[in-house]
Parts: structure tokens; sequence; C-alpha cells
């Protein structure tokens, strides 16, 4: 059952964004906010999908530690799924991701143009001083910014340095940095075709509070993202019978 159900959400997932691709192309044209709204369609869709087909609902806890005015969005990164989750949540999110995404025909072009933040991951300090400015400009334009601190989906259980652009703009870029851990990998696997049913958790975590070192601020950041994440995976297993996995180095993409 769960295989039919991840083969019939792959053939209708791909043809479905095939299809709607080239007919997004002359939308390019509209101004990026009013693009950002026709991709949010496709995004929305793509969740309906993930739910009807996969089995595959969420839940969102921890709204309450959200603060106000534009901020800065620090989570886990598991699975594919975390790439759409954001855009449902915060209206006009800017995703930082690496530059080499926008070459891809369609899918990158429409990352570009809806604003997302590309970095030179080899770019060196180049590299994060731009991140810096990019994310600067979003902020004022009052959107929510959303960094993956490992730079790469991680498996459950998987350990994984924290890069420094997320220190960068805890320091710099002068928004709040809110962590946020999940499970998606727990039944959207990395790199797995198959998908198990059940229930994503997002798990809103308090913001970091402003004024501490750079070492602090990365230490206080894991320390709040990866208990929790471990906590969120076992609760997982527990609820749906699944396999916890051991904790283990993770290896680049």
């Amino acid at each position: 059952m769960m295989f039919a159900r991840s083969i019939v959400f792959a053939v209708i997932f791909y043809s479905w964004s095939m299809f709607l691709s080239p007919l997004y192309v002359p939308f390019m044209l509209l101004p990026r906010r009013g693009f950002w709204r026709m991709s949010w369609m496709w995004v929305r869709s793509c969740l309906v999908l993930v739910d009807a087909v996969a089995g595959i609902r969420y839940e969102v806890r921890g709204r309450e530690n959200l603060p106000p005015g534009p901020f800065i969005i620090a989570s886990k990164h598991q699975s594919a799924w975390d790439t759409l989750i954001y855009n449902k949540l915060f209206e006009d999110c800017a995703y930082v991701l690496k530059r080499e995404l926008f070459w891809f025909p369609f899918f990158g072009w429409f990352l570009w143009r809806v604003g997302m933040v590309g970095i030179d991951r080899a770019g060196g300090a180049k590299a994060l001083k731009s991140l810096v400015l990019q994310v600067r400009k979003g902020l004022a334009d009052g959107r929510t910014i959303v960094i993956f601190p490992q730079g790469t989906r991680t498996a459950p259980g998987a350990e994984r340095p924290y890069l420094p652009g997320v220190s960068a703009l805890y320091m710099q870029a002068g928004a709040p940095v809110v962590p946020v851990a999940l499970n998606s990998g727990m039944f959207w696997p990395r790199r797995r075709f198959l998908k198990r049913p059940g229930v994503i958790v997002v798990e809103i975590l308090p913001p970091v509070p402003p004024g501490l070192g750079r070492r602090d601020f990365e230490r206080v950041l894991r320390e709040r993202i990866e208990p929790a994440a471990r906590r969120l995976e076992a609760e997982a297993a527990a609820r749906f019978g699944l396999d916890l996995p051991a904790t283990a180095p993770a290896h680049d993409d």
C-alpha cells in the first residue's frame, strides 16, 4: 500500500508540475509579489497532494513564539517537504538556497523570480556579505527569511555542523532568529522514494535573544533545535510504529 501510494504521488506530482511549468512562464512578467502569489497556488496544490495521496499531514506547534515584525526562521532540514511548507505558513517568505538552483530551467527561473536568496556556497566572506545584504533587503520589504543552518537535508538521527551563514545573519541582519525543529524525514525520507503516511510536526521554538556573541549564538541555536528534533522523531516513531534512527555522522549531498 505504501509503495503504491508513493508511485501514484510521484506520477501526479511530477506530471502536474511539468504541466504547469510552461504555463507559468508568461506570468514571470508580473511584479515579483504577484508572481509569488501564482507560485503559492502550486505550493498549496502540492501540499494537498501530499495529504490526499501520500497520506502525510502536518501540525504546527509554538506559533505563540513568533515575534512581531519581520524575522528569520532557522529551521531543521530533513526532507524536500521542508522547501514547501514555509511558503504556506508565512506569506511571501524567502528561502536562502544555493545559487546554482537558479540555473535549472523553469523551476530555477521561478525561484529567482519570486526573490529567493541565492548564495554561492564556495564564495567565502564575499558570499556571506552578499547574503546579509539580500536578507536585509528582504526583511526591509517585510518578508520572512527561511534558512537551513546545516545547509542541506540531514536525515533523522544524523549529525551535521551548523554553517556560518545563520550566525552572520544573527550578528548583522538586525532581526530575531526563530529556531524551528521538525520530523519530516521520518515520513518523507531524504533520497528515498517511499513516503510513509503520518503527521509531520513543525515546532516553532522561542527566538534566540539578541546580543549574544557568535559562538554563544551557535551553541544556543543548536541546543534548541537538536534536542527538539530528536524528541519529535521519537514521538513520530512511537505514534506511527516507525524505526527510530541511530545517531550517526551525516554525508554531504
